[in-house]
């Protein structure tokens, strides 16, 4: 189209014409995007239908719907309906051992100290699993998902499970809560290569068969929970801290 289009075809146009070919109206808008002139004869043409239009929309209810949806967004960001029942397991656990604490006497070791390192990952798979959260597709198409909302919601996970564990184990905080934040990074890290879930199965069930069995067996708590290894839980929780970084573009694609 070399010359100024024609007040019949910018009517047609303007009124979105069915018959209107559809080579004509790909060579219209083609040359409206370089006519000043054109687009604004089409202005004037769309402004017969304006009224038409202020009357739809003012036919239209109000809704509050966005603002919920709003409210709803912000509340996905740091939480899952599917994170409840694994907290909330958590916390039954926790209490459980806390009971077994005050009934078995020494030299058993502290059943609450040798669940504190492990406490936060079945909170932090579930935060995070496409098999248990149903709107798990819709938030993670979102433009703030990836490393940022899974560490926003392993850090909604700690804040329940770190104050549990102060009550039931009620010794030093360094002794469990390095421990305790050293498995939380490497479940994230881990999480990175073989997925989330997977990677929280691999270390509980590693923790479980290599500290938790012998330590009851020995009735001696394990080596690893000695305010001589905080220097090592240190060590893993930076290398953690360093893989996560590395990787995080990777937690965009996680499929759980």
């Amino acid at each position: 189209m070399t010359q100024h289009a024609s007040p019949q075809l910018l009517r047609r146009y303007a009124d979105s014409d069915p018959t209107l070919a559809a080579d004509m109206v790909w060579a219209l808008e083609v040359h409206l995007e370089s006519c000043a002139n054109c687009r604004a004869r089409l202005a004037t043409e769309a402004s017969a239908v304006a009224p038409l239009v202020d009357e739809i929309w003012a036919s239209i209810v109000p809704d509050t719907t966005p603002a919920a949806v709003h409210r709803t967004r912000r509340l996905a960001v740091w939480a899952t309906p599917a994170m409840v029942p694994w907290l909330a397991m958590t916390a039954l656990i926790t209490l459980i051992a806390l009971v077994a604490d005050r009934l078995v006497a020494p030299p058993y070791p502290s059943l609450a100290l040798l669940l504190a390192p492990i406490a936060p990952v079945a909170g932090v798979a579930a935060a995070w699993a496409r098999g248990l959260d149903p709107a798990h597709e819709l938030v993670a198409a979102t433009p703030r998902a990836g490393l940022y909302l899974v560490l926003r919601r392993t850090l909604a996970v700690l804040v329940v499970v770190i104050p549990l564990m102060a009550v039931a184990t009620w010794t030093s905080p360094l002794r469990w809560l390095l421990p305790c934040l050293a498995f939380t990074v490497a479940t994230l890290a881990l999480g990175g290569f073989v997925g989330v879930s997977r990677a929280a199965v691999g270390l509980v069930t590693g923790w479980a068969a290599l500290v938790m069995g012998p330590s009851l067996v020995s009735q001696r708590l394990p080596s690893v929970l000695e305010p001589a290894a905080l220097g090592a839980w240190v060590a893993v929780l930076v290398a953690g801290a360093v893989v996560v970084r590395l990787r995080a573009t990777v937690y965009t694609r996680l499929a759980t």
